[in-house]
Order: structure tokens, then sequence, then C-alpha cells
């Protein structure tokens, strides 16, 4: 039976663990075109039905809403790292077809959808932990106000009480559940808007396993800032930027807002509104490039954005493997194609990795240590697995204190166990003594 959830919602991707009574952690699934699936996009799709007065608004999450952005039928609405607008005060609410959505209804619908299949779970009360980065994303983050938005999402979406836990706290309890020995651990999570760091020490008093939180920092730059310098460097060159029209005797830039909408691929449907098409239409006559602004158009007016970044996906994890790459994007006409090594890419992202070492560094500073007080580092993540990311922490710690975990599920796996120490000890998210149940792999 089961005793405790974890919930680790990401940006892009969001996954549930259940914490079983013989202490088993298990992945939730849903079910996808492809079979049953242990990750869950971070996705909603919404779409109207019938005719005013009676229209009715309908949606779906996760696999199914990405089936139904990409089918391209109809004029529906996709929405998705809705996470990332938690701690900004100036998003509080959209409109879908003339009703109105606040932020916490549409993350609450979003954890509905996630947790439709829990069953009895939810009426239950179980101890539920849920992930919350250290530094939420945005440009100037309030984090009190996007706790209390994310504590109220879950409470729309049915949950009773929910411990709000740092998600690099639960990939550390995923680590320590298997220790036999005292360890002082970094733990790096890099998710899609975010990369945390926690330093924990791990203890075994009385042959229990205790955890003593020493440092937790974090910074709003992570796998998705990685594929937008791709796009940025690769891509948005050969649909205009950079480039320059003629307005009366003057030579102009092209206007920087339109390549900067590329910086998350759903933000392009922004673009995709008559007064902005118009000015388009009318700079590409003006233009000194007017081929490609006219493949820039093309290319918003057939919604190609997730596709595009589909294939930068591909791109970036051939340069883990790699030390070259190619971007070969041909869809409905529209080709952009480009070579990249490995050295380019960690050169565009040279300024990201810079602050992504000064946030792994704070927390070494905020726990008291130095390197060499550090045993073991575990990173967890798809980011984890970019080179220059790896290299930053095997230069500074070396290559043998280097632990890496499942890429999606630790987080989860680990808060479920975070929600049945807090139900056991009283502990809240504040404390920094915890004691750790033993679980097997």
């Amino acid at each position: 039976m089961t005793r405790a959830l974890g919930i680790d919602f990401g940006t892009t991707n969001s996954v549930v663990a259940l914490l079983q009574d013989d202490g088993r952690v298990t992945n939730v699934t849903w079910p996808s075109q492809a079979g049953p699936v242990d990750i869950f996009r971070t996705a909603l799709y919404f779409w109207s039905e019938g005719r005013a007065p009676r229209v009715e608004i309908r949606h779906v999450a996760g696999p199914q809403a990405l089936d139904r952005a990409l089918a391209g039928t109809g004029e529906g609405r996709f929405i998705q790292s809705i996470k990332t607008y938690l701690a900004s005060r100036a998003f509080s609410e959209t409109r879908l077809y003339a009703k109105r959505f606040s932020i916490e209804a549409l993350v609450g619908t979003f954890l509905s959808e996630l947790s439709a299949d829990f069953g009895d779970l939810k009426a239950r009360s179980l101890p539920v932990a849920a992930g919350r980065p250290v530094v939420f994303a945005g440009e100037l983050p309030d984090e009190d106000l996007a706790v209390t938005r994310l504590t109220e999402a879950y409470r729309l979406a049915g949950f009773g009480t929910v411990d709000l836990a740092y998600e690099p706290l639960g990939a550390a309890y995923w680590y320590a559940r298997q220790l036999k020995c005292d360890e002082t651990v970094l733990v790096a999570d890099f998710g899609g808007g975010t990369s945390d760091f926690s330093v924990i020490r791990f203890t075994h008093p009385k042959g229990q396993l205790v955890a003593d939180a020493l440092a937790h920092t974090g910074v709003g730059v992570a796998g998705d800032t990685f594929d937008y310098r791709l796009v940025d460097h690769l891509v948005a060159p050969q649909l205009g930027k950079g480039s320059r029209y003629r307005s009366f005797d003057k030579s102009l830039p092209f206007p920087a807002y339109v390549h900067a909408a590329f910086a998350r691929w759903h933000q392009l449907s922004w673009l995709k509104v008559p007064q902005v098409m118009r000015e388009l239409r009318s700079l590409a006559s003006a233009s000194e490039a007017p081929d490609a602004i006219e493949k820039l158009i093309a290319f918003l007016d057939l919604d190609l954005g997730f596709e595009l970044y589909q294939a930068i996906s591909r791109v970036k994890t051939q340069l883990s493997d790699a030390e070259t790459a190619t971007l070969d994007f041909d869809s409905h006409g529209i080709a952009l194609r480009g070579r990249v090594t490995r050295g380019d890419f960690e050169g565009f992202i040279a300024g990201d990795l810079q602050r992504i070492g000064e946030a792994m560094e704070a927390a070494l500073v905020e726990a008291g240590l130095t390197p060499s007080d550090v045993d073991a580092v575990f990173m967890t993540g798809g980011t984890s697995y970019v080179p220059a990311v790896r290299n930053l922490f095997v230069e500074r710690f070396g290559a043998d204190r280097i632990h890496t975990g499942q890429a999606f599920q630790s987080v989860a796996s680990g808060l479920a166990l975070v929600a049945a120490d807090r139900a056991s000890h009283g502990a809240s998210e504040d404390a920094s003594r915890l004691a750790l149940p033993h679980s097997p792999a």
C-alpha cells in the first residue's frame, strides 16, 4: 500500500513517485501514443466547442496536450512552461476564449490532470512532498509570491496539506538511501528552468541515517537556456537576425523583440497576431535580407516552433557524445541547416556556465566548506549530461567524486521519501536536521 507521494512539478516535464509500505519507490505512469510513460509533459492544450452563448472550454494535459499541439488541427491554445511564471508579478492571469485563468488556476488545472488517475490517494490524505526550486526562474522572482501561488494551485487540484521541499533535497534523499557511512554531499539538480544546489551532511547516529542541510542555492539558468543559445546562434541568423531594413534614407536594425521570442518556442505564437505579422510583411519589403524575413514569416505562420526545438534538442544531445553536430531541419518547405562543434556550443553558453559555477560556489560558501570537504557530488537532470557542465564539477572536485542518478526520476523518488520522513518526524522545510528512512533500490 502507498504511504507517501513525491511530486516533481517541472518546467518541461513532471514526475510522480509513490513510496510503498515495503520501502519500494515506484513511478506513476500515464498513457500515451507510444505506450505508458513515467514522464508527464508539463503542458496544457485548450480548445473551445460549440457556439455562443453555449461555448464549452475543453482541455487536456501532458502527452495528450503535446499530441494535439503537433496535430495542428483547429485553433487551440498550447500552454507550456507555466512554472516559470509563478514568481512573476507581471503575470497574474491570461484569457482563453474570453475566460480569465489565473496562474494558480492554470497550474492547478495541470496538477489536477497530473493526478487524475491517483484513485483514492488524494482522498486518503497521504503525506505529499512537492518540489520547488531553490530560486524560482525569472528576472526578478518573487519567492514568497511563487510559494503562495504554488500552494494554492495544489489546493485547487484537490490536494490537502502539501509539504514543499527544495528539489535538490529530494535528489539528496534518493542518493542517500543506501549510504553506509557518513558523507558530505553536494547535490546539483539541473531542470529545464533552474539549476539548484544543496549541501547535505549525512551521518548515522545510533544507526539511523540523518541529514543536516548546510546550504541551498540556485540560479535561473538550465537546459532551456542552452537550447535558446543554439537557436540564437544557429537558426536566428537564417531568419533575419542581425539584418537591416531601409526606412526613408536610413538603414535600421531589424527589431530585436522578434528573435527574442525564440527564447521559448511556445512564445512564438505571440508573434502570430495580425499586428505583428503585418509589421513583418512590411519589414520584408524594405529588408536588405528579404528572403530571410519571408522565411521567418512562413516559419511563424506554419507554427514550426516545436519541431525546431525538437531538432535543436537532438543537436544538443549529439554534442554530449560527439565533437560536432548538424542541424538538418526541413519542414513544409522551410529548411534550416547548420553545423556546430562542441567548442562552438561551449562558447555560446560560456556566460551561463559561469552563472551555474557561481551558484555552486555560493553553496559551498554558505555551507562554510571548501571543495576538499565534499565527499561526493550527486548530479541529476538532463543538463547534467552536457560535458561542459559536468567538467565544471570534475575540475572542482575530481571525477572520482562525481555520481549521477536517473535524469528525470531522482527528485520525485526522493521527495516521496521526504514526505514519509516529515510525516514521521514532524520536520518542516526549514528544519536542517532530518531523519531518512532506509529503502530498497
